[in-house]
């Protein structure tokens, strides 16, 4: 028996969405040439992915997310031209579906590293996305299946090519995360998420969101300065989103999602904002902050899940 589990992914933002970024001048007049998507994210404990796999007559999958899970099995068996038995696959758990936790990468890496395990196959996490068909654009959920902790993509230098993994830093062990679901809320995904992005006109802040990350995140991080860090996550996030308003309707996925982060930043929390697509809001905020809040959501019936980074 094979048993892969995986954390579940934050994306705060992308430095370059737009699907044909022009090329930035140099100051003899040369284009030089821009990389692609790129980002800054986090891998958390909870809501973890755990995928079981035995050997069996036929394929087959069980759980939560099965159907999903049954479709990446045959697709890395194609690729590995059918080099093994077929699998019995059963999610043990896994994170919602469509709800800007990484799901469909999460669970196709470990379907593509159960079947590469039981047919005695060594892999990379990059052959385990090429086999899945994940990390088409982002690259954090790929890496933080390796890496796990703070990850800082480099983005595609062509659009075929892998993501590069500029930073994995730890996250300080004693700042808690919580992730608040707006009930009612689906996210983006499928064709429409690519529509999405073929749609998205040229308007991303690369120099201010760079700076955030160099100047504001990195260090704040380093030093262990939870006010500062907060601070930049919520610039940065924000400031990510806006380059989706003609798409979402502006910085974040709805006007709930926009309140709820309003309110959250009126209580004294600063490290807030919307993961990828959302409905999921996060927060990082001191334990005992975190534990109040939880509460307080809860008196109104808002869906919390407090969790921590994942090494």
């Amino acid at each position: 028996m094979i048993r892969v589990t995986t954390p579940a992914r934050l994306h705060f933002g992308l430095f370059v969405p737009e699907p044909a970024p022009a090329p930035w001048l140099a100051s003899t007049g040369e284009a030089m040439p821009v990389r692609r998507f790129g980002g800054v994210g986090l891998m958390v404990r909870d809501p973890a992915l755990v995928l079981r796999a035995e050997p069996a007559a036929v394929w087959s999958a069980t759980g939560p997310l099965a159907k999903r899970a049954l479709r990446f099995a045959h697709r890395v068996a194609e690729a590995l031209n059918h080099a093994g038995p077929p699998l019995a696959l059963t999610i043990e758990q896994a994170m919602p579906a469509h709800a800007g936790l990484g799901s469909g990468t999460q669970l196709g890496l470990a379907v593509a590293k159960a079947v590469a395990l039981a047919w005695g196959r060594d892999a990379t996490v990059a052959d385990l996305a090429r086999w899945s068909g994940r990390g088409l654009r982002s690259g954090i959920g790929v890496h933080g299946f390796e890496h796990g902790g703070f990850l800082i993509d480099g983005g595609k230098a062509t659009p075929d090519g892998p993501s590069l993994l500029l930073g994995r830093y730890d996250f300080p062990e004693e700042w808690a995360i919580l992730l608040i679901r707006p009930p009612g809320h689906e996210r983006m995904h499928g064709p429409a998420e690519v529509d999405a992005f073929a749609r998205l006109p040229a308007t991303s802040d690369v120099a201010a969101l760079a700076r955030l990350v160099l100047l504001g995140l990195l260090p704040a991080l380093l030093e262990r300065d939870l006010p500062t860090f907060g601070a930049a996550l919520y610039e940065f996030n924000r400031k990510a989103g806006e380059a989706f308003a003609s798409v979402q309707g502006g910085p974040y996925a709805s006007p709930q999602i926009d309140g709820l982060i309003a309110e959250l930043r009126s209580l004294g929390l600063a490290g807030v904002g919307q993961s990828s697509w959302g409905p999921t809001v996060f927060a990082v905020a001191e334990r005992g902050r975190v534990a109040r809040l939880v509460t307080h959501l809860a008196s109104r019936g808002v869906e919390t899940v407090p969790t921590s980074a994942a090494p």
